[in-house]
């Protein structure tokens, strides 16, 4: 394209790595066009050395090495010089690549250096990713030293870099990725990895420091890096492993799970594992409490011929103790429109072993068949009139990445009802989370049509002639997030967890009042587990007598470090932060730290 006339390049690498470039280029009839025959290869560490292209074979750390081999290349340390380091320095010893960070700044008067690395070791996914390169003997260095984007901007400043910014890659792809760049992507394929992308996003960082520019090299704009901060947390709730063993078939993400009755929890769909095998999750599990401990197992099916397409992200409404009803859901993004599909349990649901468990499978045509044909929508039981109907809300479709339209099911008949709603209409969205409240429904969060998380929370208030959409205000403002599971206990609304932006944690428990708005955030105390705890694409139950939590499932492909699904569920003991005294101390306590 022209726009690297009169630069040079010069690449450093271990040298049977720029050996075998070399012998890579020197074959390739594109790539000799490109960089022009080689002169002077096998002199020392120059593998290759074409007029605007040199490549180097030495061992960065080496720095008194590195500067001669340079200035013998031809490198002027004064004319401006862009450092390129992507994903390098992080495999060095923190001394050596702090030096190299350092000599770059004081041997080159004009200078610019953009980093391209890991960060945030620590969480969940941060943990997967550690040891994905620790088992390939790649440990990252820098991650230990250096975990955010404050401690390298800090690094670079500390070591004569004059201008620094830095930003993770989920505010680098939003703001300085132009829009039609990011529609083309997006157009590319059918896509719906919506929480691994941006978790990996959130675990890398593109850094660019500069001296000596005239004027200031700074492409990352400081009013697009302004740190959002800490966030504050009211507490922490322990989490406690609520079973040893039989749990590997709840190993799955993008499933359902639901209360049919006080101690039984059927668990439907998703991707996990089964028979030894990752796949789309052809049983249906169950959860069954006796004398205090879980157990859990197959359901039988009485037709076992009998196929549910083995869907994802699709909802299941317990329509009575001995009748489930699942809407929608995908198999892939490209095939969608899995309609409704009845789960019938027979008398044996009151039996105490899940094997004893029977249920039959029964296919669904209703005319409210198109309220069906989304995914990663929500499905709620509202009250009209004195009467049950299903409210369908939101989700993704074959033809639209995101809606927002919603449809009354009459739960009988399985039939649209028209209902009048008026009032301001919720942004479209889909990974949100709804529950039932004083006969409406409660909606929180979710993906947006720009796929950027929302933190706006919704009443759909029953009235006397149809439903009205009201704003609940939260105080302070919901961090947005989406891929979490929400459950309402005395006019508390409860968040668990999923996933945000907001990069310095991840997200608890979030509790807010629906009556007066205030907000908390409550850690997950996880010392007691003895692994990462993915709290995205998972299910919750919450028991109310007990007031406990339970999580089933969660996690999801970890970019290209592997598949990471929560081995077992966990209870969450919510007694404390539920209770009214304690809450009303602790709001008071929150507001007066803010």
């Amino acid at each position: 394209m022209g726009l690297l006339h009169h630069t040079v390049v010069y690449e450093v690498d271990f040298p049977n790595v720029a050996c075998q470039k070399a012998a890579l280029i020197k074959r390739m009839k594109e790539l000799s066009a490109l960089v022009g025959s080689s002169e002077g290869e096998g002199l020392g560490v120059i593998a290759f050395s074409g007029k605007d292209y040199k490549l180097l074979g030495m061992d960065l750390s080496e720095l008194s090495q590195l500067e001669r081999a340079l200035n013998e290349a031809g490198l002027d340390s004064e004319i401006p010089t862009l450092f390129i380091a992507e994903v390098v320095l992080t495999y060095m010893e923190n001394s050596r690549s702090d030096a190299l960070i350092q000599w770059a700044a004081e041997h080159f008067s004009r200078a610019c250096f953009l980093l391209y690395e890991q960060m945030h070791p620590e969480d969940p996914f941060g943990h997967v990713m550690q040891q994905h390169f620790n088992q390939l003997n790649s440990t990252l260095h820098s991650v230990a030293q250096y975990p955010d984007c404050e401690a390298q901007q800090k690094r670079f400043l500390a070591k004569g870099w004059t201008e620094c910014s830095v930003m993770d890659m989920n505010e680098f792809f939003t703001r300085c990725t132009p829009e039609d760049e990011q529609q083309r992507v997006q157009a590319l394929e059918p896509f719906d990895e919506y929480e691994e992308w941006h978790l990996k996003c959130s675990h890398y960082f593109v850094l660019t420091a500069s001296k000596g520019m005239e004027p200031s090299w700074t492409p990352l704009l400081p009013s697009m890096t302004v740190p959002l901060g800490a966030v504050g947390m009211a507490g922490s709730v322990p989490a406690v492993c609520v079973m040893r063993s039989d749990a590997s078939g709840l190993r799955r993400y993008g499933h359902r799970s639901v209360l049919l009755k006080p101690d039984v929890i059927l668990t439907t769909g998703g991707f996990g594992e089964e028979d030894g095998q990752h796949c789309r999750m052809r049983n249906f599990h169950v959860l069954i409490k006796h004398a205090g401990c879980w157990k859990a197992g197959c359901v039988k099916k009485e037709n076992p011929d009998k196929r549910w397409d083995e869907r994802l992200y699709h909802t299941v409404s317990c329509v009575s103790n001995s009748l489930a009803l699942v809407v929608g859901g995908r198999t892939s993004p490209s095939s969608a429109g899995l309609g409704m599909l009845c789960l019938k349990f027979h008398e044996t649901c009151n039996a105490l072993d899940p094997g004893d468990i029977t249920m039959e499978l029964v296919s669904l045509q209703p005319a409210a068949e198109p309220a069906a044909l989304r995914w990663r929508h929500s499905s709620t039981e509202v009250m009209f009139k004195g009467k049950k109907y299903l409210f369908v809300y939101g989700g993704r479709s074959a033809l639209e990445p995101v809606l927002g339209d919603w449809y009354f099911l009459h739960i009988q008949e399985l039939s649209r009802i028209g209902i009048p709603v008026e009032g301001p209409v919720p942004e479209s969205r889909h990974s949100h989370a709804a529950c039932s409240w004083k006969g409406g429904v409660v909606i929180a969060g979710g993906l947006g049509a720009t796929e950027q998380p929302l933190g706006s929370v919704f009443f759909l208030r029953e009235l006397e002639h149809g439903f009205q959409w009201q704003t609940v205000e939260t105080h302070p403002p919901l961090i947005p997030r989406y891929s979490h599971t929400a459950h309402v206990h005395d006019g508390k609304l409860l968040l668990v967890g999923g996933v945000w932006f907001h990069s310095s944690s991840v997200p608890g428990i979030t509790v807010i009042d629906l009556m007066s708005g205030l907000c908390l955030d409550y850690m997950i105390n996880v010392e007691h587990l003895e692994w990462p705890l993915m709290l995205h694409n998972h299910s919750s139950v919450f028991l109310p007598n007990e007031q406990e939590l339970l999580i089933i499932g969660g996690g999801g492909n970890c970019f290209s470090f592997g598949t990471h699904l929560n081995p077992e569920p966990v209870s969450l003991s919510l007694s404390n932060i539920l209770t009214a005294a304690d809450w009303d101390q602790t709001g008071l306590n929150h507001a007066a730290a803010l």
